[in-house]
């Protein structure tokens, strides 16, 4: 697909978004999850579609270079999303992407433009009534850049290699703390330099570091600030 040819961001008419982006592991996506069950909103894990990408890339062999059958994969992936589950071609693979060997393939292939405007529109197709929370690199700054609230959430790559172990040890996959804490930081190295959609703050998003606050508290410092904009 032409980049020409993705549609626009909606109007001030369209509903509502909460973008939240940030590295791996810094926990965005159950703060994200929190935030849309608190208000009753739509959720997006953009990271699970590229994820999912990834998975079918490898299952394929596709040469993770090959940015003409990456984006084809992207663009036709047999994706359905019910509830927890993500079935790709009717099986659940919700736990399978997890893996840290696809995140990774999925952090190589996220650098492509042909594979990125395939899932563009995917994307913003889940804005939908009564509003969304969106996590992941650039949902801020491409995906919704007119997004009433933009969070960039993050945390030291030590507290987030942790975080990783400790979930990944808990679904039953084995790690390795020092390999997680040199991958997270050449992950990190590879979205921050990459020329398309590279990870950083959106403009006006709120900063937030998680480094030493709780999931509660996250969430809260969130929602005061959707707030905070929806009275002001």
């Amino acid at each position: 697909m032409n980049p020409a040819a993705v549609p626009p961001p909606p109007g001030p008419s369209a509903p509502p978004v909460i973008t939240i982006d940030g590295p791996t592991a810094s926990g965005k996506g159950t703060i994200a999850q929190r935030v849309a069950q608190a208000l009753g909103w739509n959720y997006l894990d953009s990271g699970a579609l590229y994820r999912v990408t990834a998975l079918a890339a490898l299952q394929q062999e596709i040469d993770l270079h090959d940015e003409v059958l990456l984006a084809r994969l992207a663009g036709s992936l047999p994706l359905r999303f019910d509830g927890q589950r993500i079935l790709l071609a009717g099986r659940d693979v919700a736990e399978a992407i997890r893996a840290e060997g696809v995140g990774n393939a999925a952090s190589r292939i996220a650098i492509l433009a042909g594979v990125r405007t395939e899932l563009l529109v995917l994307q913003r197709r889940f804005r939908r009534a009564p509003g969304l929370v969106a996590d992941g690199r650039d949902m801020g700054t491409v995906v919704f850049p007119q997004a009433d609230l933009k969070v960039f959430l993050t945390a030291s790559v030590e507290s987030r290699a942790e975080r990783r172990y400790k979930q990944l040890i808990e679904k039953g996959f084995s790690a390795n703390l020092p390999t997680l804490l040199r991958d997270l930081a050449e992950r990190d190295a590879r979205d921050a330099r990459r020329a398309i959609a590279p990870l950083r703050p959106a403009e006006g998003a709120l900063l937030l570091d998680s480094t030493g606050m709780s999931i509660e508290q996250t969430v809260t410092r969130v929602l005061d600030a959707y707030r905070g904009l929806r009275e002001g």
